[in-house]
Order: C-alpha cells, then sequence, then structure tokens
C-alpha cells in the first residue's frame, strides 16, 4: 500500500511540473513537423526518377511482325515455299553477316547500298563485317565454299530472310526488310532467265497480286562500258537539268541516273540514248530469246530501255515487277532480278554463269494487308468467314479434362489433325467464341463426364447438332469427316 501511494503521488508532482505549450509555441512545433515530413523539391525528382522507367521503342526503321498481322507474311512465305519447290528450287540459308569484302567486290564501289545503305563494323577480332543487304552475293559465296560446281548443273537455290540497309524509311521500306528469292548457278540460257520470270510473275499472281513485268537487256560488261562513255557525255551536255542526286551519279554510277525517280530527270532520262543500240547481235539475240519464251507461257511485259538495275554484277537481262494501279501501283518495284555471268568468277569461283531475283515481302505484305483491311469490313467479312470456314476446335471443361484435352490434341496432331484450342481458358462460353472467331465447322468438347466415359463430344457449328464419339474412334472419324 504505501508503495502504491508513492507512484502515485509521483505520478501527480509529474503531471504539475510539466508546462503545456502555448498556443503559439504548439502552432510552431506542428509546422516544425510539417516541414520536416514534406519531401523536398529534390527529393521528389530522385523519387520520380526511381519511379520513371524508360519505354522501349524499336530503332527507325525497323519493325515487328504481330499476331494480328502475321497471317499475311505467314501466307506469302507458305506460297513462296510452295511455288520454289515445284520449280525445282531447293532451299538454302546463309548468315546474316558477312565480310564486308564481299559485298564491296559483288556490288561494286560507287553505288549507294556500298557506299550509304551498308550496316558496317568492326567485331571484336578487328575483322571488318557488314549485315548483309542483300542475298545474291551470300548465296554466290556458299556456292564456292561448297563446291557446289561439281554437283549436276544447273544448281538451283531459294532463299528466304532478312536484310539490312540503311536507308530513308517511307512507305513500304524499312532497314530491316525480308526477301524471297531465286538463284540459278550453272547455266547461261534464255530459258533460265525466262523460268525465274516465271516464278516471281505466277507468286504474285497467286497471291491475288496484279503485276507487269518491266525488261530489258544490259549486256555484256565490254559493251556497258562502251554505252556508258556515250551516256556520261550526254548526261555532261545536260547538267544543269539533272537533280542534285544524278548530278553526283554522273561519276560515280552513271546507270543508276537511268533509274532516278526525281521529277526533274524525267525529261533527261526520256531523251537520253538507249542500250540496245550498243549491244552486239549475240546479246540481242539472246534477249529476244528470253521474250519469246515470255510470249509462249503469255506473261505479259514492257520494254523498258532505262531500266538497269543498281548493282554493278548484272550483264544481259534485267528485269522489275510492279503493282498495277488495282493494287496500289508506285515506283517501289516488288522483284528485281537479272542474269549476273561474271559473279562468281568475280568473288574467287570458277566463270560459272548466274541468274535470279528478289522479291519485296514488306511491299506485297502492304498490299495484301490493304487488301484484308477492305475485304473484313460490314457484311463482307461475315460472307468470308462463311466461305474460309474450315478446321475444328477443342473445348474442355475441368482440370481431368485439360490434361486429357491435351493427349488428344497431341495424338491428333501427329496423324496430321490439326485443332485450334486453347487449354488456359476454362469457360465453354468463351472457348465456343473463339471457335467462331476460327470459323471452325465444328468444335470437339470434352467434359468429366467425357473423361470418365472416354468419349467426346462433336458439335456442329451451324446446327448445334452434338454426337458421341469414342475417343479410341475419334481420329478415324476425322479423317473420314473431313477427307484426310
Amino acid at each position: 500500500m504505501p508503495r502504491k501511494k508513492s507512484t502515485a503521488s509521483a505520478k501527480k508532482n509529474t503531471a504539475k511540473n510539466v508546462k503545456k505549450p502555448s498556443g503559439k509555441n504548439n502552432t510552431a512545433d506542428k509546422g516544425k513537423k510539417t516541414a520536416k515530413a514534406a519531401p523536398s523539391a529534390a527529393d521528389k525528382k530522385s523519387a520520380s526518377k526511381k519511379k520513371r522507367v524508360q519505354t522501349l521503342a524499336l530503332l527507325r526503321g525497323m519493325k515487328d511482325i504481330t499476331p494480328d498481322h502475321s497471317e499475311s507474311f505467314v501466307k506469302i512465305f507458305r506460297a513462296a515455299d510452295a511455288i520454289a519447290t515445284s520449280y525445282g528450287y531447293s532451299y538454302v540459308e546463309t548468315p546474316v553477316v558477312e565480310y564486308t569484302s564481299l559485298f564491296v567486290r559483288s556490288l561494286g564501289k560507287g553505288t549507294d547500298v556500298v557506299d550509304k545503305e551498308m550496316y558496317m563494323f568492326e567485331d571484336k577480332d578487328g575483322g571488318k563485317v557488314a549485315l548483309r543487304p542483300e542475298m545474291t552475293a551470300s548465296v554466290a559465296r556458299a556456292y564456292i565454299m561448297h563446291g557446289m560446281h561439281t554437283l549436276p548443273q544447273p544448281v538451283k537455290m531459294w532463299y528466304w530472310g532478312p536484310m539490312f540497309r540503311y536507308d530513308r524509311p517511307q512507305a513500304g521500306r524499312y532497314r530491316e526488310f525480308h526477301q524471297f528469292g531465286c538463284e540459278t548457278f550453272g547455266e547461261r540460257s534464255p530459258v533460265v532467265d525466262a523460268e525465274l520470270i516465271c516464278v516471281a510473275y505466277n507468286l504474285l499472281r497467286d497471291l491475288g497480286v496484279n503485276a507487269s513485268v518491266h525488261i530489258n537487256s544490259i549486256g555484256t560488261l565490254q559493251e556497258r562500258e562502251q554505252y556508258i562513255i556515250e551516256l556520261v557525255g550526254y548526261l555532261r551536255s545536260k547538267r544543269s537539268y539533272l537533280s542534285e542526286l544524278s548530278k553526283k551519279r554522273i561519276t560515280k554510277n552513271p546507270l543508276r541516273v537511268l533509274d532516278s525517280k526525281e521529277p526533274e530527270d524525267q525529261a533527261v532520262v526520256e531523251e537520253a540514248p538507249q542500250i540496245i543500240d550498243w549491244l552486239s547481235d549475240a546479246s540481242k539475240n539472246y534477249f529476244m530469246g528470253v521474250l519469246e519464251y515470255l510470249d509462249e507461257v503469255q506473261i505479259p511485259y514492257v520494254l523498258t530501255p532505262t531500266l538497269v538495275r543498281g548493282l554493278d554484277y548484272y550483264s544481259d537481262t534485267v528485269f522489275e515487277m510492279f503493282a498495277d494501279d488495282a493494287d496500289g501501283g508506285s515506283q517501289n518495284a516488288l522483284v528485281g532480278g537479272g542474269r549476273y555471268d561474271g559473279l562468281v568468277e568475280q568473288l574467287g569461283g570458277q566463270s560459272v554463269p548466274g541468274c535470279g531475283f528478289s522479291f519485296g515481302v514488306e511491299r506485297v505484305f502492304a498490299i495484301l494487308e490493304k487488301r484484308r483491311r477492305q475485304q473484313n469490313s460490314g457484311q463482307e467479312e461475315e460472307q468470308i468467314a462463311q466461305k474460309d470456314r474450315k478446321g475444328l476446335f477443342f473445348a474442355q471443361l475441368g482440370e481431368q479434362a485439360s490434361k486429357r484435352a491435351l493427349y488428344l490434341i497431341e495424338t491428333l496432331r501427329r496423324d496430321g489433325i490439326t485443332v485450334y484450342h486453347n487449354l488456359g481458358k476454362s469457360s465453354l462460353k468463351a472457348q465456343m467464341e473463339l471457335a467462331h472467331k476460327h470459323g471452325v465447322t465444328h468444335t470437339l468438347i470434352l467434359g468429366q463426364k467425357e473423361v470418365l466415359d472416354n468419349t467426346v463430344l462433336l458439335r456442329d457449328m451451324d446446327s448445334g447438332i452434338q454426337e458421341v464419339i469414342d475417343q479410341n474412334k475419334l481420329k478415324q472419324t476425322l479423317k473420314k469427316m473431313f477427307n484426310l
């Protein structure tokens, strides 16, 4: 008890001795506390930097091919694969990075590609390398290195892959772009040139793209050198009328002036001497042979005296293909190619003739995408969906059904039966919406009951009628139904 009294007395005395702060001092103290709690401007800036995450962006001139736009890209690849295989071309693939000297030797100094557009750098060993700006030189290098001259000739190869040029980005032109192409080595004949034109022209036709073939002959190297002397003299006499770019090209690469798209150059180019007048009889006869083959297969063409292509390795036949106005025709060629009989020897190989073309995937892709957007509007979208309806969708309900569905999907795939599916969704409604989006005619449905019964439901998407199928007989039933 005494201890309690003492404690209470101490508390009372302590309370008496503590002075309450005045209102003024109390406000000041509160102000001090507030000032201490509030972050400074520097603190705010630091915190802002920590929170701010730098937005990742593509390099200028590069692009993504996203799933919602990949359909046309894949369509072009499959069509290219099919037509190249049907004409007897075998697939070849070369590295994206090559020695810079390969392209300098093949494309030529003074060309825009070598002087302005190549991505060149030194690797860690000090070697000068480049991202490939085109594939013909790489394929020719592979032909030499792997001794393909010992194989039965001609050797016919096709490729698909990304190329890189530091060019000014614009519609249909990127710094990373894809090309499909075909190359034929080991045979010099007008039929080889004509066949390559057929491959490119028919691929565009298979993709539904209307195109016109522009063609010319630039003869042999010796004939071209004689012509260039005449051309340079003419261009110098008209120098004041030319664009600044063409003025520079007079000394570096005068043939490129003929290929100029600058408006002020057009009148000069139209009056320029034509290379056909400098060709020998042999070169003219070869070119006539190419045209006769094209006439035979009924491929229309336009004789274009100003067409020269911009790379040093070309000789004799050169050609380009442009989209017709109905397909958004432009100055950008969809296809470009020609003969290059001296290229393999120039790169250190034997004297082997060659001919080929490259196909601009992005430019054709733009045409297909524009057409797809136009078609996928209003009622026409529904009509197309009905017309193109095909395939199966596999829907499942529950964990056990999901596991069994994965097994069945894999089993069907091994037998050549592909089904759309999304095993991550558990809602039947959501899965049926996906089935409708894919435009399938039938949907397989697997629930817990079907897992136990070893069955699966097959629903007709139009009538809604369902039938029960034994899982052991599923493959046979589907193959018979879809004629697989």
